[in-house]
């Protein structure tokens, strides 16, 4: 029985570029005409935020942020090099780069042999262009994939009742989606190379807001795009991933990759900080080896609490259901757009 070893991390823009920018998502949002004027003032923002916002617009917190993150990026990769996997699998999201109103897949596989990636281009949500790194942004990486075991997986799933879809290629993004790319560059922080092929695993995580407040499709009052996938089916492919791996000849390191609740998302609190008390919720059970209750999570108790890329970490969950958590990192925010948490899931 092959090996695995399972990893929950996030993939936010901010560590990608300097402290003084890592407040940028929030600095933009204050500037929207559909956030109430009362809290544009900082005098009304929750003590705990206007703590973390302090007196210099949350620079101390921005070194404070990223050390802890990217400390657990660190560590995880440490264990990724330590296990020697044959290939990595990623469970990330789409946020209308590759799909789009053409088609939008509720799991795709993508089947690449080596992929030119431009992972150091400017994010659409932060207000400079220069990364921590010094990269240029037109340097292109290339990316290694596993055909056969993408290939091997796909079939798998399809045969066991798993309608997944499959890519050989990019459809309207240059290269693979920031999910995926974060996720690599991430754990390569010190800029080491990461050689090891990965299978890049697309969920739909955003569903009904996906198209409904991206795309240029026209909708009825009140109509909506058809939602993401259920938890309970994101497990349950974890699962069964799981299952058809731990019966081939590959040993693979599984990683869902995202943050926890978005203040964009969280609409009950007019999109300026995320569901603090939901992610505590959630790390409770994370942390007691409870996350099999997390298949049982209602798709409107992911939405309305901001988590919608937590089904990311749903397929992790049920690939790792009878294995206990080691929460790496929780760091917690309410100005830096995403609470973030990194975990090992040890065979």
């Amino acid at each position: 029985m092959a090996e695995l070893l399972g990893m929950g991390v996030t993939h936010a823009p901010m560590f990608q570029f300097p402290d003084e920018n890592m407040a940028d998502i929030l600095r933009r949002f204050m500037k929207s005409p559909h956030l109430p004027d009362h809290l544009k003032d900082v005098r009304h923002w929750p003590e705990p935020m206007r703590l973390e916002w302090g007196d210099d617009e949350g620079l101390t917190s921005a070194r404070q942020h990223r050390e802890l993150v990217v400390n657990g990026f660190r560590r995880l990769r440490a264990e990724l090099d330590a296990f020697h996997p044959d290939f990595v699998l990623i469970w990330g999201d789409d946020q209308y780069e590759n799909f789009k109103e053409d088609i939008v897949p509720p799991f795709c596989v993508y089947v690449i042999d080596q992929l030119d990636c431009f992972p150091f281009r400017r994010s659409q949500v932060i207000n400079t262009p220069i990364n921590v790194w010094g990269q240029p942004e037109d340097k292109v990486v290339p990316v290694r994939g596993h055909r056969k075991a993408a290939h091997h997986l796909a079939r798998e799933l399809i045969l066991n009742n798993f309608d997944v879809c499959y890519s050989y290629k990019p459809h309207h993004h240059p290269g693979l989606a920031h999910a995926f790319m974060r996720t690599l560059i991430y754990l390569d922080y010190d800029q080491r190379g990461f050689n090891y092929p990965i299978i890049p695993f697309h969920v739909n995580c955003y569903g009904s807001d996906l198209i409904s407040k991206r795309a240029a499709t026209d909708f009825a009052d009140g109509e909506k795009a058809p939602p993401a996938p259920t938890p309970r089916r994101c497990f349950d492919l974890g699962a069964e991933v799981a299952r058809i791996l731990q019966d081939s000849p590959w040993r693979a390191v599984l990683i869902g990759s995202s943050s926890w609740s978005h203040s964009f998302l969280t609409g009950k609190h007019h999109g300026l900080y995320p569901d603090v008390d939901s992610d505590r919720k959630r790390l409770k059970e994370l942390s007691t080896g409870r996350h099999i209750e997390w298949r049982n999570l209602e798709p409107e108790t992911l939405t309305d609490a901001g988590q919608h890329e937590l089904l990311n970490w749903l397929c992790l969950a049920g690939a790792m259901a009878d294995r206990k958590a080691e929460v790496v990192t929780y760091a917690e925010t309410y100005i830096f757009n995403s609470t973030k948490v990194s975990a090992l899931f040890q065979p």
